[in-house]
């Protein structure tokens, strides 16, 4: 079955992995992360370490160490994740990314642009402080 729309596993880690992070008082490790988000713990290693270089984590090595938010969750938002996981969102005009189209208007309507800035706008008003 198609989909319009797919959101990548590692967005998808990093996404609820830093609600979890924000969720907890004391921080989360990787296990407790990969267990509740059904994911690899070396694919969730490496998201985590990805928002840790980005400044948006603080890792803790040991028994009791983990990974706690480095910034206000209210100043988080889900924009900024993505980006730092996918790279910037880009509007393009032809969803089939082609410089010459043999046709004067858009057999898609530029449907695609809508809804990529659409998605833009919904990730930038949601904050990591929503979901805790």
């Amino acid at each position: 079955m198609a989909s319009l729309f797919s959101l990548s596993e590692a967005a998808s880690i990093a996404l609820h992995g830093i609600i979890l992070i924000a969720q907890e008082k004391e921080g989360l490790n990787v296990i407790k992360i990969a267990e509740r988000t059904n994911t690899s713990k070396h694919h969730v290693a490496k998201i985590m370490q990805r928002l840790v270089k980005s400044g948006y984590l603080i890792s803790q090595r040991g028994p009791s160490g983990g990974f706690k938010l480095k910034k206000d969750p209210a100043k988080i938002t889900f924009l900024e994740i993505y980006e730092v996981i996918e790279g910037p969102i880009e509007v393009s005009k032809c969803p089939m990314e082609k410089q010459i189209c043999p046709f004067d208007k858009c057999i898609m309507n530029n449907v695609t642009i809508q809804m990529t800035l659409e998605f833009r706008t919904y990730l930038s008003n949601q904050t990591v402080d929503n979901y805790i």
